[in-house]
């Protein structure tokens, strides 16, 4: 009897464990042609109440900022930085001591992106980033995206 009690105590924190760890934010991708083989690729999360995550810009010591990095492709040049565009807050964070930029419910980020010889390619790659509450931060987590240029 108590080993089947503590097999299922044991089962239960595994689970809730498992659970706990899974990102609440949703990440979706798509890409706008803007001139000839040139396209502005928009990688959006959505983050549900009470969840935010972090600004690429986010100062040492601080929690994980957001960060892009892409697959080598030999027919994709990135032009320029990723972009961040949203209802930024600026609040001080005790836990760090010190003031971060987050976005709550959704933010997106945009990258310029060329594509050599108007063929047919797709950005992909992955985004990082760490996800919190006012109470709890998850571990930091990624994403992967593959956006079709064409």
């Amino acid at each position: 009897m108590m080993k089947k009690l503590t097999a299922t105590l044991v089962l239960a924190f595994m689970a809730v464990l498992s659970f706990a760890q899974q990102s609440p934010v949703k990440w979706t991708s798509s890409a706008e042609k803007v001139d000839a083989g040139q396209y502005k690729v928009t990688i959006t999360a959505s983050v549900p109440a009470p969840w935010h995550i972090y600004s690429q810009n986010i100062g040492d010591g601080g929690p994980v900022p957001t960060s892009f990095s892409f697959t080598k492709n030999p027919l994709v040049t990135l032009v320029g930085k990723t972009k961040e565009s949203g209802k930024m807050q600026t609040v001080h964070d005790k836990n760090f001591d010190m003031d971060v930029k987050y976005y709550a419910d959704k933010v997106s980020f945009t990258q310029i992106v060329k594509v050599k010889g108007g063929v047919k390619t797709n950005l992909a790659g992955e985004v990082n980033y760490m996800v919190c509450n006012d109470h709890e931060c998850l571990p930091p987590s990624s994403s992967k995206f593959s956006v079709a240029l064409k």
